[in-house]
This record gives C-alpha cells, structure tokens and sequence, in this order.
C-alpha cells in the first residue's frame, strides 16, 4: 500500500477523533490542523490504524528522529497518537492501546481538569434556572429539562459521556434507584442514582412525553445517525451552560464533570477501590490520578492557610 492509500485508509477514524476533539474539548483551529498533519502523517507510515502494533509506533518514531524532527516535536506528535489511540480504544474501533508502553520524552504529568464543589452547585443551578423560563413551547420546555437531567445524572453517577448519552429509556423506568450498564470491554457494572437525578430525569421524560417524543427507547432520543444525543451536542450545550453560569468554557465538558464526580468523592472520604468501580475503570491505577488531584488541593490549601508555610 503506498503512503496516501494508506492515509486514506483511516480518514474517517481521523474526522471521528478531531470531531471529538473540537466538540468536547475545545481544540483551536490551529490545534485541530496540527493533529491532522501529525496523524496524516502516522498514518502514511503505519498503514490501517486498526492493525497498527507497537513495533509500529516505536518504528515511527525512530523515523522521526531520522528526520531531524527535535525531542519536543517528537513528544508534541507521540501526545497526538496516544490522545488518537485511546479514543480508538474508547469507541471500540481497537481493543488495545498500541502506544501504552512507548517511553518519549519526560514531560511534567497533566493532572485533570476538576471543578470544585461550589462551581458543580452553579452548573446544577444555571440549568435548573433554564428550565424556569416563562413562553417556553413544550418542545423548547423539554430541551431544558433535558439538558438539567443530563447534569444531573452525569454528576451523580460518574458516566462516560458515551453511555450517558446512549442510555435507554427503560433503565430509570420506574422506582429505580440504580441501573446496571454495561461499559468499556462489556463489563457491566451497577450505578446507583440520586434522588436529585432522579427527579430531573423524571420531569424530563414528562416534558418529552408533553412534546410528542416519548415513544424512543433512548432516554435522550434525537435526529443523529444513532436515533440519540450525540456527544458532541452535549457538550456543546454543557459549554453553553457553563457560560450562562459565569464558569469559563474551557474549563468545563462533559469528562470534565466525570472527573469532578470522582474528585469529590474522594474528596469526602470515599474509598478508592469504591471510586473504582462506579467508573468503571479496569485498573486502579486509573483512577489514582484523583488522588493526586487531592493532594495538590491539599497542598495549597496548606500553603495558603498554614501559619508557617511561608517560613518553610
């Protein structure tokens, strides 16, 4: 295969991952043309992305090197091919992560956007006010409620944006007070609901009925290829909220609030093998970064307040 027949090979999966990247974590124009460069360029090399192994990776990197490309270039482009595996690895395009044992350049960890407690509250707030508006239409009534169950339920429950967006009605059916899902690899795991978030999603689905969409077997049902929300809308209309709330735009998605949800937990004393299992994660080292989002808290609270911070 030559080098732009094998770049055609993946385009789609490319469009798939800048589409998420300017949707859900508003990527810059300029961003988002620097990850095509980078990952037209991989995929020239490495040929179909669903077939790439680690050999692979590594034997492109040692391309780049051969190309004169410096030590932060390589770590710039490597950070885009990991960002494009795991969100393969994410939408079940691949069943591993060929990038995960590559070693590049050291760069300082990035720890997780996290929103405290007070700016969650203000989020919660900015959407239930939208749902109070006077002369809404039954339609327009029941996009806020949706959004408002959206929030609600992505908070309590610690979702990826996928499975909230891709619930079925029948799982908050009722008196539930939890739902099992089935996420990452097909393992189902148990979520438990709020009464907060049960409470939206039930006005919410009133309002649908209201607005003549309550036959869909998807709780957030709309006119995408899927017959649901997609993840991009969300989390354009969450970045809608959060300005309606005063919070910056960027610093708010729909992982965000994921992370948040976790944070938090640990936060009030949470165990962590518990944190574990409501995300889902497979591994717990995983979930660990939220302990370092604590320490950090911790540490410039101490800065801040201690009497004698200043003086060590």
């Amino acid at each position: 295969m030559s080098r732009a027949g094998a770049a055609r090979t993946g385009a789609h999966h490319v469009e798939a991952f800048l589409e998420m990247m300017s949707a859900e974590r508003g990527a810059a124009r300029n961003t988002l043309a620097a990850y095509r460069r980078d990952l037209e360029d991989y995929g020239a090399f490495v040929g179909p992305f669903e077939r790439v192994r680690v050999a692979d990776v590594r034997a492109y990197l040692v391309d780049l090197d051969g190309r004169g490309f410096a030590a932060p270039s390589v770590a710039r482009r490597l950070s885009a091919i990991r960002q494009f595996h795991r969100f393969l690895f994410a939408e079940g395009v691949r069943g591993d992560d060929p990038t995960g044992t590559i070693e590049g350049p050291r760069k300082p960890a990035r720890l997780p956007k996290v929103l405290s407690e007070a700016e969650v509250d203000r989020l919660i707030d900015a959407a239930a006010a939208l749902t109070r508006r006077e002369g809404m239409s039954p339609t327009e009534a029941a996009r806020a409620l949706r959004l408002q169950a959206l929030v609600e339920l992505l908070y309590a429950t610690g979702l990826r944006v996928s499975e909230l967006v891709g619930l079925k009605a029948s799982v908050v059916r009722g008196d539930a007070r939890y739902f099992a899902i089935r996420g990452k690899g097909g393992h189902e795991r148990i979520v438990p609901l709020t009464d907060k978030a049960r409470a939206a999603t039930a006005a919410y689905l009133t309002a649908r009925k209201a607005a003549g969409a309550g036959d869909s077997p998807w709780l957030f049902p709309a006119f995408s290829e899927s017959g649901h929300l997609t993840r991009q809308a969300f989390a354009r209309d969450l970045k809608g909220l959060a300005a309606a709330a005063g919070i910056a735009t960027a610093k708010v998605s729909p992982h965000v609030l994921r992370h948040a949800f976790a944070s938090h937990l640990l936060q009030n004393g949470a165990d962590l093998r518990v944190v574990q299992q409501l995300l889902g994660h497979a591994d717990i080292s995983t979930t660990q970064i939220y302990t370092h989002v604590l320490e950090e808290r911790l540490r410039a609270l101490v800065t801040a307040h201690h009497p004698l911070a200043s003086e060590r």
